[in-house]
């Protein structure tokens, strides 16, 4: 059993990184309401805060191998719990993306490579499979108490008391550290590149902030944006300035390596195929579940009108099943290979999302909903029970905290573009939509569809029906029955916009298959495991 007290701890940090963005996402009405914002401001800190922690992953690895991964785990721990604090009290929006999003993202970016890499040291062979099961269940079990805890005390009490409690759980993590075995020092101290650093933050932060603000800018032809270049939407241009700071990254790493400095990664890594794969589809994993956790509570509060709490229990289903199947890693390896195991844990939620299409609708169907859920959390939790220990298990010991900043890298890059681009699907499709079916309206007249029009073009944002039906009775000049019409268009083209970021993730999901070749296709021996 004492061996099993490492574990604990790790996985009660794992449980902790994944506990508040689940949170986030089951309040977004809340959050909006408190701070007199709307959605697309909430969709810019969820997707910031994983976008910093993506940004900073590599960054959090080295520092492992530079000064002991225990101590910047416990670095990285006080850093979270600072940023906890102050998003409990924050005033603003601003306070808020900066305590959440920038301060907890960057303690975040410290822990879970670290975290990786200390369960690795720690465990070998079969107990390395069943330590990463059981932390993949303790991110479900995150994923699981999130919404309905975090539903509960948004709706009765506050959604501030939960980051409140974080800071009162790593104050615990922190005592029962001395549960956690010492690593060996490295046998020599990495320099850290920071002009590496730069880069790749850069990079990514261009393209997934150029994604974030698509549905705002435009693609192609400019909706709203601040400027244009050569009279387009600066998104592609902004996506394709991103893609060559990562090549400028990627040209920097490999000069560095010539000349036998510390890259920030070791971009040799990336000829190990399966490591290539498992970081693939992780990518692909977190793009779809955020992306489908941004989407549902807004399907369940904004167009059902569900409170918190409400909602919390609607995702109940998802959250117990990949706890189940996510903890059930292990067993699963008796039966079949890693590769079987993902391959069929995508088909599974190519199924839960085509029934979640299904499924959405004007009225809310519990029981096919609940179904719906059910599905998508046993396909997630199948990936989980597999993907890190794949991407762990296939590098040498020396590399594993490089591995581990990739590993999260690829999750939290993933979560940011999936927040960032489902999102952005979404009021795409809705502003799309929603003109059309007003232009279309024999009920509305030009006027009143030139003037909806003008207001589409300035930006749209997905909020509760009444909102857009009390913003109309205010105008003067536009007749009842004319309001009513365009009400009804706008909730049609919600449903019609939800659908079309549901069939985003499952082309996703479909697209995963194809990076999943080289997983290991053999099921593990007893004492196999990573190199030792």
């Amino acid at each position: 059993m004492n061996r099993w007290k490492t574990l604990v701890v790790l996985g009660t940090a794992q449980f902790l990184m994944v506990l508040d963005a689940s949170v986030m996402n089951v309040s977004i009405s809340q959050l909006v309401e408190d701070f007199d914002t709307e959605v697309t401001a909430i969709q810019a800190v969820i997707t910031l805060y994983t976008l910093v922690m993506a940004s900073f992953m590599l960054t959090g690895g080295r520092l492992g191998d530079m000064y002991g991964r225990r101590r910047v785990f416990v670095v990285g721990l006080v850093v979270y719990a600072v940023g906890s604090g102050l998003t409990a009290v924050a005033p603003t929006v601003g306070v808020l993306a900066l305590g959440w999003s920038v301060i907890e993202g960057l303690g975040a970016a410290l822990v879970l490579p670290a975290l990786a890499a200390l369960v690795a040291g720690t465990y070998r062979g079969r107990d390395r499979a069943v330590a990463y099961g059981v932390v993949g269940g303790l991110a479900g079990a995150g994923i699981a108490v999130g919404p309905l805890l975090g539903g509960w005390v948004t709706t009765y009490l506050t959604w501030r008391l939960v980051f409140a409690g974080e800071v009162v759980l790593v104050v615990v993590i922190l005592f029962l550290m001395r549960w956690v075995p010492p690593q060996p020092p490295p046998e020599r101290r990495p320099r850290l590149d920071v002009a590496g650093v730069v880069l790749s933050a850069a990079g990514l932060a261009a393209m997934v902030l150029a994604v974030l603000q698509s549905g705002t800018w435009g693609w192609v032809q400019p909706r709203n944006p601040p400027f244009t270049v050569l009279g387009f939407a600066p998104t592609l241009f902004a996506v394709a300035f991103g893609g060559a700071l990562i090549y400028a990254f990627a040209l920097h790493e490999r000069r560095r390596e010539a000349k036998g400095l510390d890259p920030l990664v070791s971009l040799a890594l990336f000829d190990n195929r399966t490591l290539r794969s498992g970081l693939a589809t992780l990518f692909n994993q977190n793009t779809v579940l955020l992306g489908l956790f941004f989407v549902i509570p807004l399907y369940l509060q904004v167009v059902q009108g569900l409170d918190a709490f409400q909602t919390g229990l609607r995702l109940l289903p998802v959250s117990i099943t990949m706890l189940a199947a996510s903890m059930s890693g292990s067993l699963l390896l008796r039966f079949a290979s890693t590769r079987t195991i993902v391959r069929a844990g995508l088909l599974v939620l190519v199924a839960a999302t085509l029934w979640l299409i299904t499924v959405i609708g004007p009225e809310l169907r519990g029981g096919s909903f609940a179904g719906a859920m059910a599905l998508l959390g046993i396909g997630m939790g199948m990936l989980a029970s597999q993907l890190g220990n794949t991407v762990q298990s296939s590098v040498r010991q020396e590399e594993r905290s490089e591995a581990g900043g990739l590993q999260y890298t690829a999750q939290n890059l993933g979560s940011s573009l999936g927040t960032a681009l489902i999102g952005a699907i979404l009021i795409g499709a809705l502003a799309t939509s929603v003109t059309s079916r007003i232009e279309s309206d024999p009920r509305v007249s030009a006027a009143v569809a030139e003037q909806a029009g003008v207001r589409v073009e300035a930006g749209l944002s997905f909020v509760p029906a009444d909102q857009v039906a009390a913003a109309l009775a205010a105008q003067p000049g536009i007749p009842p029955e004319e309001a009513a019409a365009v009400v009804e268009s706008y909730q049609d083209a919600q449903i019609n916009g939800l659908k079309a970021a549901v069939l985003a993730c499952t082309g996703i999901t479909a697209a995963a298959v194809l990076f999943t070749r080289r997983l290991p296709a053999r099921r593990p021996t007893a004492g196999s495991g990573a190199e030792e």
